[in-house]
């Protein structure tokens, strides 16, 4: 269920996303294209089926044309979430793209949801995307709100995870694979992953 994506082109831009120097728009440059290449890892199982159509290449041939098996829908948790479903969109650029508004209670540490907006389509694979797995809580919430909306096909990508953010998640939704490309540490005594890059939002948008 938990796939931790090791590839050390990830572990070195993951590494330079790490140090507290690099500014919002080398981050987000990193991090949409860590997205990229963690995207090829969890659509990996997929399949490239015919459509019953033909396309002609320049030699006058004629092949298939292709689709996936899976019509894919990207799913940001707002507000963070964007900066890694950018990356996704870029190889993925068909898929649909849905939205889930939450932000974390600073006293409680619980999320909040404010906005669901999700795309209909055949055959749905959701894509959960978020960069940090902290406590979970935004996780689970957003996943059941997804199932609450009919789609069971759903899987989570994060950019770094906490074992504890993951046990839980595990534990709420045993059916959904989780994509990480670092498992940290441990959560500090105020739900931030440790060692972990700070706030991804924050960092991402410069609202330090």
């Amino acid at each position: 269920m938990l796939h931790i994506v090791d590839n050390p082109l990830i572990a070195v831009k993951l590494n330079y996303m790490r140090d507290e120097k690099t500014n919002s728009k080398d981050f987000r440059t990193l991090l949409d294209e860590i997205s990229s290449l963690m995207t090829l890892e969890v659509f990996k199982d997929l399949k490239a089926v015919p459509t019953g159509e033909k396309i002609k290449t320049p030699t006058g041939s004629e092949v298939d044309k292709l689709k996936l098996n899976y019509n894919i829908i990207v799913v940001p948790i707002l507000r963070a979430g964007i900066g890694m479903s950018n990356g996704v969109i870029n190889m993925l650029p068909t898929a649909k793209i849905g939205h889930i508004g939450m932000y974390r209670d600073e006293k409680t540490l619980t999320p909040v949801e404010y906005f669901c907006k999700l795309p209909k389509v055949e055959n749905p694979l959701v894509l959960v995307c978020d960069p940090m797995l902290a406590t979970g809580g935004s996780a689970i919430d957003a996943v059941t709100m997804i199932k609450k909306r009919g789609y069971t096909n759903i899987r989570l990508l994060n950019l770094v995870g906490a074992p504890e953010g993951v046990k839980k998640v595990e534990e709420a939704h045993p059916d959904v694979d989780i994509y990480i490309a670092a498992l940290d540490e441990r959560l500090n005594d105020v739900g931030y992953i440790l060692p972990g890059l700070g706030d991804a939002g924050d960092r991402i948008f410069g609202t330090l």
